[in-house]
């Protein structure tokens, strides 16, 4: 009965990381920037986007308490190698959110200078660096399964002998 519970347990956290878009955690392309009053959160889905495909950025803004900022005005530089691939004008946003699609055209570092305009029209810019696809989100989940697998196979090892010299015993 024991071995059940342990077996069990082990099938269930063995394949939690094989559930697909369950994020308990911040993405990994996402960051965040307080400055003044403000907190700007950006990300990308997917987490890791790829090359000339369309991707969602999505921008969160919320005071210091933070409670969404229900309007706000924003626009964006985005630069790759120092160099300013393209730029959206400053826009008036309702609510605390604010999504827009974006195609990465290289692969490698971006990045994102978002441009947070006060009520004062003084402008506060948060830098942000967001990824595109690399072999490193590969060979990182591909370490993490090798482990479980490694894992898997040390647990039968050592307790599947023991259970088949029980069995044998009983016959």
């Amino acid at each position: 009965m024991r071995i059940r519970i342990i077996l069990f347990a082990f099938l269930l956290f063995g394949m939690i990381p094989m559930m697909h878009e369950a994020n308990a955690h911040s993405m990994f392309n996402s960051a965040e920037s307080t400055i003044g009053n403000n907190r700007v959160q950006i990300a990308t889905v997917p987490e890791i986007p790829i090359i000339n495909e369309k991707c969602t950025i999505r921008i969160h803004v919320t005071d210091l308490d933070l409670r969404d900022v229900q309007g706000f005005t924003m626009g964006m530089r985005i630069f790759y190698n120092d160099k300013q691939v393209d730029g959206i004008p400053p826009q008036s946003h309702d609510g605390g959110y604010w999504d827009f699609d974006f195609v990465f055209k290289e692969q490698g570092n971006h990045i994102f200078r978002v441009d947070l305009y006060d009520s004062d029209g003084k402008v506060i810019t948060h830098t942000f660096n967001m990824s595109t696809q690399s072999p490193f989100a590969y060979i990182f989940t591909y370490v993490i399964m090798c482990g479980a697998i490694g894992a898997a196979a040390i647990f039968a090892y050592i307790y599947l002998p023991k259970k088949l010299k029980k069995l044998r015993a009983k016959f």
